[in-house]
């Protein structure tokens, strides 16, 4: 206030207002990822947030009555992340998945057997067209590994029933089983079909998938065979019936666009049917949980980077002093995520 002078004697030492003491990253206390991460949790920035975010998804995973969704979106399984979301499945820690299709494509190929690699600077794109790379930032993707990829496909959906109506979380299922029936090692879609969790692809067609299953129906019409038939709202359908039967709902978010919307969406869909179609209030859900990974700065107004504040006031999530706890990270998922999970898992191991 102007013309006035704080008081000696008034001032707070922090301790009397309850506020929580910070302190110092001590390497000689450190003998784990889960004492680093707790550690962190203790200090500033974007390392509280980490370690807080532990904090959260722990007391997520510990709620047995949490039903948890795995959002993903970004190039995760190229840049190697796919084991962190088979241990996340392994270990119990989501119930359903929703996911980019380009990030479930990918990971089907390194799943199958194919190979990533490292972009070497010296080629220029125009050369890596010819060569048959497809870069992704550092990483390149083989046209080959795709081509392969497209065979399988073919052979798994070619044998649905041509009269049945598809979904992604059909197809990624039968995905899941051929790889469970036919490769060694790990994969996302052989964990998910193994733990019978759903891996939703809300953007089907904007993927290699989506590109393998319409040339699928070009080649069949051109041999006089009936096209399949797909309907993404099947895919909504079942979502919502899945998760208006949970008790409590959390949410655990690498990236944003359209994965996280889509599974966020559930909250006002469940609100506009009970309003507009007069069903029971008590089917109306929201998200008391929330894990967010992601660099995007919350100022460009797009989904990625909005908090879950926003979400609230479009019924997305409850508030916080409703019970909703949330944490959100903004780094590169490939630096958060596996710190989180593995401390995560190293808690549940002590």
């Amino acid at each position: 206030m102007k013309g006035e002078t704080r008081d000696e004697g008034k001032l707070r030492n922090g301790f009397d207002d309850k506020l929580v003491p910070l302190e110092p990253l001590d390497f000689s206390k450190i003998n784990s990822v889960n004492d680093m991460v707790r550690a962190m949790s203790k200090t500033a920035f974007t390392a509280r947030k980490l370690g807080e975010a532990a904090d959260v998804f722990e007391k997520m995973w510990k709620n047995k009555d949490c039903f948890t969704v795995l959002t993903l979106s970004g190039a995760m399984t190229v840049a190697k992340m796919g084991l962190v979301i088979c241990d996340m499945i392994d270990n119990g820690m989501v119930d359903a998945i929703v996911s980019t299709g380009a990030l479930m494509a990918h990971g089907f190929i390194a799943s199958a057997g194919m190979t990533h690699f490292k972009h070497d600077n010296k080629m220029d794109d125009k050369k890596l067209y010819y060569a048959g790379y497809d870069r992704i930032y550092d990483t390149l993707e083989l046209e080959k590994n795709l081509d392969n990829a497209e065979i399988i496909f073919n052979e798994v959906i070619n044998k649905f029933n041509s009269e049945a109506t598809l979904c992604s979380y059909k197809i990624n299922r039968a995905l899941g089983k051929f790889l469970s029936d036919n490769k060694d090692g790990r994969g996302v879609l052989k964990s998910a079909f193994e733990k019978n969790i759903p891996v939703f692809i809300p953007a089907f067609t904007d993927s290699e998938f989506g590109l393998d299953f319409g040339l699928l129906n070009k080649r069949r019409k051109s041999e006089n065979k009936k096209e399949f038939n797909f309907n993404p709202f099947i895919d909504l359908e079942y979502f919502t019936e899945l998760i208006a039967k949970q008790k409590e709902l959390g949410i655990f978010t690498i990236g944003g666009g359209v994965p996280r919307n889509w599974a966020q969406q559930v909250g006002p869909y469940t609100d506009i049917i009970q309003k507009r179609l007069k069903l029971p209030k008590d089917k109306f859900v929201r998200y008391k949980y929330g894990v967010r990974i992601c660099p995007e700065p919350v100022h460009w107004g797009g989904l990625s980077g909005c908090t879950y504040s926003e979400g609230i006031s479009w019924g997305k999530f409850v508030p916080p002093e409703e019970g909703g706890c949330y944490a959100e990270v903004p780094c590169d998922a490939t630096v958060a995520w596996p710190l989180i999970v593995k401390a995560v898992l190293e808690r549940k191991a002590r």
